[in-house]
C-alpha cells in the first residue's frame, strides 16, 4: 500500500488506464481462410450494434471494447458471416479466418490462363468444390470427391480405383493437374485409370473442373475436360512471432471397415511458412447392398491351400472378397516471401498404396460359367512422388504483370501381376516413368480493354518397362516381355497466347491459340515377338484454339457461347503397349498413328431469381476425328498369336474411327430461408464411335443419366443433408460393343443379354461444430441397402454404410 501512496493521483490514474488497455484490449487479425492474405474493412459488431469496429488495411483490428462472452459478428459482402466471442478468438491465437461466400460470379478461377480471372468472365462450365464442401462430402479418395460433386460420372474397375468420366471422355482423354503441374504421363492408357487416388483429399484447399477441351492452356490429352487440384498453401504469420497451427481428424466407415487418421501442422513466420500433412487410410473388403441383382453376389473365390489352386464358396456374398488395401500420403511445402513482389514455392508430394487387387478380373469366370479364369490378379503399389519448384514475381513491367516460372518432377511407379487358375507362372510387368516439366506463364497488364495471359511449356517423359515371370513353386524367376519399349520417350514443347477482351461492361470475349509439337522415340525390342519393325520415332504438331463469349443481357441472366478445339498426340501406351485387353484378345504396338482432333460446341445459360432461385442450363457437342480405339490388327500377317500360353486375337491402337458426343447438363439451386435450401443436377450424354468401314456403336465412355437432389438444413454450427442419388439404365443395344463382351459385370435383362440397370440411393450427412476445437461428421450412405453397379465398374457399390468422422483443430 506504501507503494501505491508514494505514487500520487495522477501517477496511479494513469497507471490504471494502461492496466485496463492492456487487460480489455485485444488486437486481432483477421485473414481469409483460404489464403491467409488480411482481409481489410470487416465490420465488426455486437448482437445490438452499440459497440463496432472495422479491421484495417492489415486486417487488423482492436476488439478491447468487447467482453469477454458477447457475442462478435464479423461481416463482409463478399464473406460468410461469422459469429464468435474474444475469448473464443484468443483459443486460436488471436486469428480470425473467414471463408469467400459460395456466389459463383463472384468466384475467382485459375484453370483457364493458370491466373485468377472472374468466373462471370469465362464463357466455358467450370465447377468448384472448396474445402469446406469437401471436408462435408467425406470422401475416402480423391476419386470419390468428384463423384460426391454430382457432375462427375466416376467409374471403378477395384475399390482401389476410380476413373472420371466427362461429357462423353474418360481417361487419357481427360487431364488431371495438381498445383499447376500436369500429371499425365507417357503411360496413361485408354484403359480405366486410378491415378487420381494419389491426391489427397485432406489436402485439397479447392477443385475445378473444366468441362470441355482445354488443350490451349494444357495441350495433349485435354479433350473432354481438365481437373484441377490445388492443395493447402502455408500460411504466414502477421506478428513478430512463430505462429503454429494444425488439426487431426480420424474417419470411419462401416461398409468396408475404413480406418483414416490424418494430421498436419502449419509453422509461420512473416517472409516463410510450412505446411505439412500425413494421412493413411486402411480400407478392408467392400460390403455390398442387399437389395439388387444376384448376378453381382460374390459367390466364390480362390485360395491356394497344400500348393493347389481351391475355390472356396463365400459364406457371405456380399463381401467383396479381396478388394481392401491400404494408402499413405504425405505433402511437405514450404513458401518464402522476402518482399511484395517475389514469392518462392516448393512442393514435395508422395502416394504409395499396398498391393491391391484388380477385382473385376477376380470374377471372370471360366468359358463353362463352373470356375475362375484367375487364381490371382493384382496391382503392385502405385507410388507417385512430386517435387514442384515455383517462381512468381508481380510488379509493372514492360511485356508482364506477373510471370510465374514451375519446374517439377514427377516420378510414377506401377505394376501387375497375373496369374491362371491352376497355372504355377504369375507373369508380372513392371513400370516406372521419370517426368520433367517446365513451364513459362505470363499476366500481362491490361492494355485498354484487352487482358494477355501467354507463356510456353516443355515436358519430358522416360519409361522404363520390364516383365518377368515367376514359379511359384520353385521360385524360379524367368524375364518376359515388358508391357511397353523400355528407354522410351515421350516429349513435347509448346507456346500459348490467351486473351480477354472487354468489349462492353455486360459482355467478355475469351480466345486463346496454342502450337504444340510432340516426340515419341521407341526402340522394340525383337527377343519375344518378332516385330516388323524396329523403332517408333514420331514426330507431330497440333494447332488448337478457342472463342467463346459471356453475355449478360440483364444483371440477373448470363449467356455463354463458346467453341474450341483439343487434341490427343498418340503416347507410348498407344503406340509401344503388349497387354491382354480383354479374355482372349492381346493387343500388340502400332507406330504409325497421328493425332486425334475433337472439335467443340457449348452453349450455357444461368438465371438468378433475386438470389432465391439459381436456374442452370448448358448443352455440348463434340465431334472427335481420327479417334485413337482398339481395333483388330494383324501381327506379321497373323491375326492370332500366343500371349502368356493362351492364343490371343490380335488387336491395335489405330486412328479408325470417328465419333460425337453429345449431351445436357441443368442445375438448380433453391434458397429457401436463412436454414433451407435445395440444390440438384441431372446429367445426360450421348455417344456414337463410327469406323471407317461405316459400321457405329455406342461410345464406351458416355455415362448413363445421372443425377441428385440435396436438401439441405444448417445454422452455425449444424449442416446436415438428405439427398438422393440416381442413375438411368442403359440397355444391351446402347451398350458399347467392348462391354458387351463383360457379361460377368453386368445383369441380363429378359432376352439373357447384358445390361446395366437403373438404381437409385437414399443417403444422409451431417456436420456439428461442437466446439472451437472439435467437429463431427455423421453419415449414413445408401439407407436402402440397394446393391447396384455403377456403369463399366468391376466391383459393386457399397451397401448401407455408416461414417463417422471427428476433427480437431488446434
Amino acid at each position: 500500500m506504501q507503494f501505491f501512496n508514494n505514487m500520487g493521483k495522477p501517477t496511479l490514474i494513469l497507471f490504471f488506464v494502461l492496466f485496463s488497455i492492456t487487460f480489455y484490449a485485444q488486437e486481432v487479425t483477421v485473414l481469409d481462410a483460404d489464403t491467409g492474405v488480411p482481409v481489410d474493412n470487416i465490420a465488426i459488431y455486437n448482437k445490438d450494434r452499440s459497440k463496432a469496429t472495422v479491421s484495417d488495411s492489415n486486417g487488423k483490428c482492436d476488439l478491447g471494447m468487447f467482453s469477454k462472452t458477447e457475442k462478435i459478428t464479423f461481416q463482409h459482402i463478399s464473406y460468410e458471416r461469422y459469429v464468435t466471442t474474444k475469448s473464443q478468438i484468443a483459443k486460436k491465437g488471436n486469428r480470425v479466418y473467414l471463408y469467400l461466400k459460395s456466389e459463383e460470379l463472384q468466384e475467382v478461377i485459375l484453370s483457364v490462363s493458370k491466373w485468377e480471372q472472374q468466373k462471370k468472365n469465362i464463357p466455358q462450365k467450370i465447377e468448384t468444390l472448396d474445402a469446406r464442401s469437401i471436408a462435408f462430402s467425406t470422401p475416402q479418395t480423391s476419386a470419390d470427391l468428384l463423384q460426391n460433386s454430382g457432375k462427375v460420372f466416376v467409374q471403378k474397375s477395384q475399390l482401389g480405383g476410380g476413373s472420371p468420366m466427362i461429357r462423353g471422355f474418360a481417361t487419357n482423354r481427360l487431364l488431371l493437374s495438381v498445383d499447376g503441374v500436369r500429371m499425365n504421363n507417357a503411360i496413361f492408357r485408354g484403359g480405366n485409370l486410378q491415378n487420381v487416388i494419389s491426391i489427397d483429399p485432406f489436402t485439397i484447399k479447392k477443385t475445378e473442373v473444366v468441362f470441355g477441351p482445354g488443350s490451349v492452356i494444357y495441350g495433349s490429352d485435354a479433350i473432354g475436360g481438365v481437373m484441377n487440384f490445388y492443395t493447402q498453401n502455408p500460411h504466414f504469420s502477421y506478428t513478430d512471432s512463430l505462429a503454429f497451427s494444425g488439426g487431426a481428424q480420424y474417419r470411419f466407415a462401416s461398409a468396408n471397415n475404413e480406418n483414416t487418421a490424418h494430421v498436419d501442422f502449419n509453422l509461420g513466420q512473416r517472409k516463410w511458412a510450412s505446411y505439412t500433412s500425413i494421412s493413411y487410410n486402411s480400407f478392408g473388403d467392400l460390403k455390398m447392398g442387399k437389395h439388387g441383382q444376384d448376378s453381382y453376389l460374390r459367390n466364390n473365390y480362390v485360395v491356394r491351400r497344400n500348393g493347389a489352386d481351391v475355390l472356396m464358396v463365400n459364406e457371405n456374398p456380399e463381401k467383396q472378397i479381396a478388394s481392401g488395401y491400404n494408402q499413405i500420403n504425405m505433402l511437405q511445402k514450404f513458401t518464402f516471401k522476402p518482399n511484395n513482389d517475389w514469392n518462392y514455392d516448393l512442393g514435395l508430394y508422395y502416394s504409395e498404396t499396398s498391393d491391391y487387387p484388380r477385382y473385376d478380373r477376380l470374377i471372370r469366370p471360366t468359358g463353362d460359367g463352373q470356375g475362375l479364369r484367375s487364381a490371382e490378379w493384382y496391382y503392385g503399389p502405385q507410388k507417385w512422388f512430386m517435387g514442384n519448384f515455383q517462381v512468381t514475381k508481380k510488379g509493372n513491367n514492360k511485356f508482364y504483370d506477373g510471370v510465374k516460372l514451375t519446374a517439377a518432377y514427377q516420378f510414377f511407379e506401377e505394376s501387375r501381376h497375373d496369374r491362371g487358375f491352376g497355372d504355377v507362372e504369375l507373369f508380372s510387368t513392371k513400370e516406372k516413368v521419370d517426368a520433367l516439366s517446365m513451364n513459362l506463364d505470363f499476366e500481362n497488364k491490361k492494355m485498354g480493354k484487352l487482358h494477355l495471359y501467354y507463356g510456353g511449356e516443355y515436358v519430358l517423359n522416360k519409361v522404363n518397362s520390364k516383365g518377368s515371370q515367376r514359379n511359384i513353386q520353385t521360385d524360379e524367376v524367368e524375364r518376359t516381355a515388358s508391357r511397353y519399349p523400355d528407354g522410351a520417350t515421350w516429349q513435347t514443347a509448346a507456346g500459348y497466347v490467351n486473351g480477354e477482351y472487354q468489349l462492353k461492361p455486360n459482355v467478355t470475349i475469351l480466345s486463346g491459340i496454342r502450337y504444340s509439337q510432340v516426340w515419341v522415340d521407341a526402340q522394340f525390342e525383337k527377343t519375344f515377338y518378332p516385330f516388323p519393325f524396329d523403332e517408333a520415332d514420331l514426330i507431330t504438331g497440333a494447332l488448337t484454339g478457342s472463342l467463346g463469349i459471356s453475355w449478360f443481357p440483364k444483371a440477373d441472366w448470363q449467356v455463354t457461347l463458346n467453341g474450341s478445339t483439343g487434341f490427343r498426340a498418340p503416347n507410348i501406351d498407344d503406340i509401344g503397349k503388349i497387354f491382354d485387353s480383354e479374355p482372349g484378345s492381346v493387343v500388340v504396338p502400332n507406330p504409325d498413328l497421328e493425332p486425334e482432333y475433337a472439335y467443340n460446341g457449348e452453349i450455357g445459360i444461368r438465371k438468378n431469381f433475386q438470389d432465391k432461385l439459381v436456374l442452370k442450363g448448358a448443352a455440348f457437342y463434340t465431334y472427335l476425328v481420327d479417334a485413337l480405339v482398339r481395333r483388330d490388327f494383324t501381327f506379321n500377317g497373323q491375326t492370332e498369336i500366343e500371349y502368356n500360353g493362351e492364343p490371343s486375337n490380335v488387336q491395335a491402337i489405330q486412328n479408325a474411327a470417328k465419333a460425337y458426343v453429345y449431351g445436357f447438363e441443368f442445375g438448380v439451386e433453391a434458397y429457401l430461408d436463412d436454414h433451407w435450401s435445395l440444390v440438384s443436377n441431372l446429367t445426360l450424354t450421348e455417344g456414337v464411335e463410327e469406323d471407317d468401314d461405316g459400321t457405329d456403336s455406342p461410345a464406351r465412355h458416355a455415362a448413363p443419366t445421372f443425377g441428385d437432389v440435396h436438401v439441405v438444413w444448417q445454422n452455425q454450427k449444424l449442416k446436415a443433408d438428405v439427398f438422393l442419388n440416381y442413375n438411368g439404365e442403359i440397355s444391351n443395344e446402347d451398350l458399347a460393343l467392348s462391354e458387351q463382351g463383360k457379361t460377368y459385370i453386368y445383369a441380363s435383362d429378359a432376352n439373357g443379354n447384358p445390361y446395366a440397370p437403373s438404381w437409385y440411393t437414399l443417403n444422409f450427412k451431417s456436420q456439428y461444430q461442437i466446439s472451437n476445437a472439435f467437429k463431427a461428421t455423421l453419415g449414413l450412405e445408401n439407407m436402402t441397402n440397394q446393391r447396384y453397379r455403377m456403369y463399366s465398374s468391376g466391383i459393386v457399390a457399397p451397401g448401407t454404410n455408416l461414417i463417422l468422422g471427428l476433427g480437431y483443430v488446434f
